[in-house]
């Protein structure tokens, strides 16, 4: 079942022309299921000219400050991301779904530890919270951004980025790339490329002493990152990244075409749910578990509806499905018959997914 929670708006401010910065006060009764890791989100629902609208937006403050707040950044045609930037104000409530997500490593007090991070444009809320909470949790670790920006206005967070360097100084370093304005030193205009890279892996990262480095943008961005930090040494298990949104290459075609055709049709489906079963035969109208679900009326947490969040995910205890892609599980997690839901397509004639696991 999809638990979400009323919460009021503490407060809403702009942050830059085009992000709101939401903060919830969270009720003292609600304080310990609210509790969250560095770099996890919270699914924000409302319904919307008569829609239910479910975003997931990351947490940019850290545990440590006892805040929850989420920054908007709003998009052409973003249903919620309008809502938030014109109509939303303080006092308001939203439907809030428990914090979630795996985009975070353990802090480890006694360590000493270096970690890098890339971040373009509102990549760099769930950042803000890392790179705080592991500055402040591990006091021997170091952290160096690499953020990538339209121009120096739009770059969010910028002045509590910069009181970060100060407050840490010596173990916080910051590089800021910009694509619309010309900086003095030509090596930060422009996107991330594999020249560019490889200047940063060569000069300014030592690959060997990194122990782990996060990535959050769009995933041209961070594909290109993360096979270029594979290829200087860096292990794939070190690599951590999130996506806002994915892309829809040939490749990508080419690989949801294949799965659908191994789709089995009326397939009976049984959804564990809250220690209750849900049963109903997919409908050849979906080609995934959740869409399926959702028509035949059950109510299952769900947010970006696209290999992303990782909102959706279940287990497969009985039959078989393929992912039309997955951008969200670790490998580990699809060796233990973790799915994504929303990506999920039957491929025999009985389903069994449990969401309680």
């Amino acid at each position: 079942m999809a638990d979400f929670y009323k919460l009021k708006v503490a407060d809403i401010y702009k942050e830059t022309k085009d992000t709101v910065v939401v903060s919830f006060d969270i009720p003292d009764d609600l304080k310990t299921k609210f509790q969250f890791k560095q770099g996890q989100h919270l699914t924000l629902r409302k319904e919307i000219n008569g829609e239910d609208i479910r975003r997931n937006y990351s947490l940019c403050s850290s545990p440590l400050d006892n805040e929850w707040k989420v920054a908007v950044k709003t998009i052409r045609g973003g249903v919620f991301s309008n809502y938030a930037f014109n109509t939303l104000k303080k006092g308001d409530e939203l439907q809030v779904m428990a914090p979630h997500g795996e985009f975070f490593v353990d802090c480890e007090p006694e360590s000493s530890k270096n970690y890098i991070a890339f971040a373009a444009g509102s990549g760099i809320t769930p950042m803000l919270s890392i790179i705080k909470t592991h500055l402040l949790s591990e006091p021997n670790s170091t952290f160096k951004l690499f953020y990538l920006n339209r121009t120096v206005k739009s770059i969010i967070f910028k002045e509590e980025i910069e009181q970060l360097k100060n407050e840490f100084f010596g173990r916080f370093q910051v590089f800021y790339f910009l694509t619309k304005e010309q900086r003095d030193i030509p090596f930060l205009n422009g996107r991330f490329d594999k020249e560019k890279l490889a200047i940063l892996t060569n000069r300014f990262i030592d690959v060997p002493d990194t122990n782990h480095a996060f990535i959050c943008g769009p995933q041209d961005m961070i594909f290109l990152i993360r096979d270029e930090l594979q290829a200087a040494g860096m292990p794939k298990e070190n690599i951590h990244f999130e996506l806002f949104f994915s892309g829809s290459s040939e490749e990508e075609n080419r690989q949801i075409a294949e799965v659908l055709d191994e789709k089995v049709d009326g397939t009976q489906v049984t959804i564990i749910d809250g220690g209750k079963e849900f049963h109903f035969v997919m409908d050849d109208d979906f080609d995934n578990i959740l869409d399926g679900a959702l028509a035949a009326g059950a109510d299952l947490p769900f947010a970006c509806k696209g290999g992303v969040c990782s909102t959706c995910k279940c287990q497969v205890v009985e039959g078989s499905v393929k992912m039309k892609v997955n951008y969200a599980l670790e490998e580990k997690e699809v060796a233990q018959n973790f799915v994504l839901s929303c990506q999920a397509v039957p491929t025999t004639d009985k389903v069994v997914v449990d969401f309680d696991v």
